[in-house]
């Protein structure tokens, strides 16, 4: 106790120095009786007021910040530990300090400026996650746009063809209510509101997806013959970029087994579907993709892996010069745009590409919106999604051109 009563007195030594005028600590050899210094207890009762002032101040302060959302903290957040425990050594100080107790004011003084110090660095740190948190769950309600109107559409697609979306469609009505609810949550500031909302939409949806992939699958019977063709024409497609891969790794000493492996795998696959295609027999082949969907999948997502590779190198090139991609990007949108318009007043049906075009799009400003926050690494990866999504455009364009 003694060493922390000499710091504390040392500390409000200094503060004195800002207190006292220079001249009155100045000696004066007129007067016998006076030397200019003060004595102890005269300094005490200074330094004890000017502390209570700075603590009344800080003390309001930190009443405005914390006050409005005390009674949303866990009772044993830091922020308001510490909160607590300076307004107890804020009203210990003012109490000593009317009392007399002008030195034990100053250290409950000192006690209580640290405590609040320490839930106002809190409570900064906290808004800068809840905005972070804030921001990804906006981005990823922003991303259910697209999702909701690929549901709309099946909804759609499935009532033309008579199969019955009352359950899909209640669904999907109480997801899109939910995540409705999670943005007003979010306008209102209610930030813990927004997160307990935000997780009964997750669990919304999830049922709704559950849904959707039944609805799905009805649908896919009533287009076995669409849903062959669209997989001999990726799958073919998918082999090659493979086939690519494999002679370029090996040339460059790569160990390609792995991917060799799968390619053979999905080859038997692709061959038995084109085989019972050939023989137009649409439902049977569906059902041969449906047994084999693990190799198919595994398959599509090797192939998506060395793509990404791929893109990802082409994407770092194309960043070196950030202004000059985004003038690239954005001229590709209006170029793909227009020719997705003229593909579509010749009957082709471009509805996949168009939302995929759109979520390029999005990503795109996504990203730009990160660069300007200096968050360039975030920004990196809706780039990539962007590119990506502009790469599958391309080719849907140049497949049916």
């Amino acid at each position: 106790m003694g060493d922390a009563k000499f710091g504390a007195l040392a500390l409000a030594m200094l503060l004195l120095g800002s207190i006292i005028p220079l001249g009155l600590a100045e000696g004066n050899n007129t007067t016998g009786s006076y030397t200019g210094a003060l004595d102890n207890s005269t300094r005490e009762i200074m330094i004890a007021g000017q502390l209570i002032d700075q603590l009344q101040r800080l003390s309001k302060f930190a009443e405005e910040k914390i006050e409005p959302i005390k009674d949303r903290l866990p009772e044993n957040s830091t922020i308001l530990v510490h909160y607590e425990l300076a307004e107890d050594y804020r009203d210990k100080a003012i109490s000593e300090y009317e009392a007399g107790e002008y030195y034990d004011s100053i250290l409950d003084s000192l006690t209580a400026m640290h405590h609040y110090k320490v839930a106002l660095s809190a409570l900064k740190e906290a808004k800068e996650k809840v905005q972070d948190v804030r921001e990804r769950i906006k981005i990823e309600i922003e991303r259910m746009t697209e999702y909701f109107r690929f549901v709309e559409r099946t909804i759609r697609l499935a009532e033309n063809q008579g199969i019955d979306v009352s359950n899909l469609t209640r669904l999907y009505n109480e997801t899109r209510d939910a995540y409705k609810t999670v943005l007003d949550d979010l306008k209102a500031g209610d930030y813990e509101k927004a997160k307990a909302d935000y997780e009964t939409a997750k669990e919304k949806k999830a049922l709704l997806d559950e849904e959707l992939r039944r609805v799905r699958e009805e649908l896919a019977y009533a287009n076995a013959d669409k849903i062959v063709r669209d997989f001999l024409l990726k799958g073919e497609k998918g082999m090659e970029i493979a086939q690519r891969a494999i002679e370029k790794g090996q040339e460059n000493g790569y160990n390609m087994t792995e991917l060799q492996e799968r390619l053979d795998t999905f080859r038997e696959v692709y061959d038995e579907v084109k085989a019972l295609a050939d023989e137009g027999r649409w439902e049977d082949a569906l059902n041969v993709m449906k047994e084999n969907r693990e190799t198919i999948v595994e398959f599509h997502n090797a192939v998506g892996f060395v793509l990404r590779k791929a893109r990802e190198r082409e994407l770092e090139e194309k960043l070196k010069d950030v202004r000059a991609f985004l003038r690239e990007m954005n001229g590709r949108i209006q170029r793909d745009s227009k020719a997705l318009r003229e593909l579509g007043r010749e009957g082709v049906d471009t509805t996949r590409a168009e939302i995929q075009l759109r979520v390029a799009a999005q990503e795109l400003r996504i990203g730009v919106e990160l660069l300007r926050q200096g968050r360039p690494l975030q920004a990196k990866a809706h780039f990539a999604i962007a590119l990506d999504m502009l790469h599958r455009v391309d080719e849907f364009i140049l497949a049916h051109s």
